[in-house]
Order: C-alpha cells, then sequence, then structure tokens
C-alpha cells in the first residue's frame, strides 16, 4: 500500500475531510467523512467505498488493523494538520473519507414495513440512538424530514454505532413524505403525550410509520393531524414526556415484540383520524 506525505492543512483532501466534518450533508454530497478507527472500521464492515484514508503520522501501525484496498488513496499528515481538519476536542489518529449509500424508498416500504419518521430532531446523539434503536429491534428504515439534522453529523455517527451506515435512511418533505407512504398504505401514527390512545391499544404488526417530533415541542399540529391515529406511551410515573431518542426506543421495541409473538388480543383502536 502507497502512503503519500501531506504537510500542508490547504492540501485539496484535507480541504475536503474540513469541509464534510464541518458541513455535515451539505456542499458535496459524493463524500461524508469519518473520524476514528471504529467508524472507519463500521463503514469498511457495512460495506461504503473509501475514498482517502487520513493517517496521523507515528501512527501507521493502525493501517494494519484494516482490510484496505491496495488502490485506496492513503495520506500520512502531521497530527496538527489532521487536528486542524477534525472535530473531536481530543483528536484522533485516523479519519476517512467515504461515499454513502443513496438508499431508494423501496429499500425502506415493504409489505411488512416498521418506519420511524423524524421531525425536527436537532440533538445529533438523539438522532445517532434512534439509527441504533432502530437497526436493533428491525425497523425497516428511518425518514428524515427537512429541518431534522444530518445523519452525517460525526457526533449522530459516533452515536448510531455504525448502524447509520447500513439502515435505509432518507431526507425528504412532509408532502412527498405522505406521499410514499400512501401509495405503499402504509398506516401512519403520530406521537403525542396528549389526547391520544395508550400504544398498548394498537396493532403494530402490520406496515406502519411512526412520526417522532422535535425535542421539546414535540411533532406539529399541522403534521400530526395528517396521519391516521396519535398514540402515546403511558408514564405512570410524574414525568410529562420521553426524552425524543427513549420515545423511540420504546416505541421500536414495543413493535418488535407484538411482531415477534403475534399477539390476537391487540386490535385496531375504533377511532382514527383519516387523512383528508
Amino acid at each position: 500500500m502507497a502512503i503519500r506525505i501531506v504537510q500542508s492543512k490547504q492540501n485539496a483532501r484535507v480541504k475536503e475531510l474540513r469541509a464534510a466534518l464541518l458541513r455535515p450533508g451539505r456542499g458535496d454530497a459524493d463524500s461524508i467523512a469519518l473520524e476514528g478507527l471504529h467508524l472507519v472500521e463500521e463503514a469498511l464492515r457495512s460495506g461504503l467505498e473509501l475514498i482517502t484514508i487520513f493517517i496521523a503520522q507515528g501512527h501507521e501501525n493502525l493501517l494494519g488493523e484494516l482490510n484496505l484496498s491496495n488502490s485506496l488513496e492513503v495520506l500520512a499528515v502531521p497530527a496538527e494538520v489532521l487536528a486542524s481538519a477534525v472535530t473531536t476536542e481530543s483528536p484522533l489518529p485516523i479519519a476517512a473519507l467515504a461515499r454513502p449509500i443513496n438508499w431508494a424508498w423501496n429499500s425502506l416500504l415493504t409489505p411488512q414495513s416498521l418506519v420511524i419518521v423524524l421531525s425536527g430532531i436537532q440533538d445529533p446523539g438523539n438522532l445517532g440512538t434512534i439509527l441504533r434503536s432502530a437497526e436493533a429491534f428491525g425497523a425497516t428504515g428511518v425518514i428524515c424530514l427537512t429541518g431534522t439534522v444530518s445523519r452525517w453529523n460525526p457526533k449522530a455517527m459516533r452515536a448510531s454505532s455504525g448502524s447509520v451506515f447500513r439502515l435505509p435512511t432518507l431526507t425528504t418533505s412532509e408532502r412527498k413524505c405522505f406521499e410514499h407512504l400512501q401509495a405503499a398504505n402504509i398506516r401512519t401514527l403520530a406521537t403525542s403525550s396528549h389526547e391520544a390512545e395508550p400504544l398498548g391499544e394498537h396493532d403494530l404488526t402490520g406496515p406502519v410509520a411512526i412520526f417522532i417530533g422535535a425535542e421539546g415541542s414535540g411533532l406539529a399540529p399541522e403534521l400530526a393531524a395528517q396521519c391516521d391515529a396519535r398514540i402515546t406511551i403511558p408514564c405512570p410515573g410524574p414525568v410529562e414526556s420521553l426524552n425524543a431518542a427513549v420515545a423511540a426506543s420504546v416505541l421500536l421495541y414495543e413493535a418488535s415484540r407484538q411482531r415477534a409473538v403475534q399477539p390476537t388480543s391487540v386490535q385496531q383502536p375504533s377511532k382514527t383520524r383519516r387523512r383528508k
């Protein structure tokens, strides 16, 4: 494997890495930036194509832990040059540029769809946790509505522990989201802490999309009104609502539990909200 030494912070690849980390999901959509050995390993394990590996000089031994193509571009840079590009307070000695997988709608929407739809989630840690829980509990995918933090945010990727590379995920507008869900005959459920039916009253064994709103404010009323029904997670304690990632994880677990046992006692609620 040929390793090229780069000394300048103004190198084109170093600048591309810096831009991808500072503005994830914007600019050049053909590449995403990865920080740290764990994320690089997960990207390789998940089948992503790496474009460039950046290794801090003196840490070239880490390359031996990766199954890298001989044709891959590998740049050895001074630690201070790599630190100038990455976003972590304690820079890790390895980073990479990779090509993201562009998922199609039919990857998410299947006859047994279990989809999480996120509206306005701003905390990248919450997003990454939701992606990790979604993969763990067998979701077919996640839809991020416009205004949700990018899944390529470095903190979101770290929190997902690699799920971001494997779980079909799309970013789209509210209008296109409902168009595709309707066309696929997928039932839509809005989460709410008020005026909603308990989660246990709903059958989650069929194709379903569960909408989760922003931290603090929840789903916008006009968005919830377009869904077939509103559901809530009963909380016997004096807590008014759950963190978005916790709520998503509870909902995903319940859907996974129902799908595993296929209970006959869970019935469709007699009254649901229908789209006009």
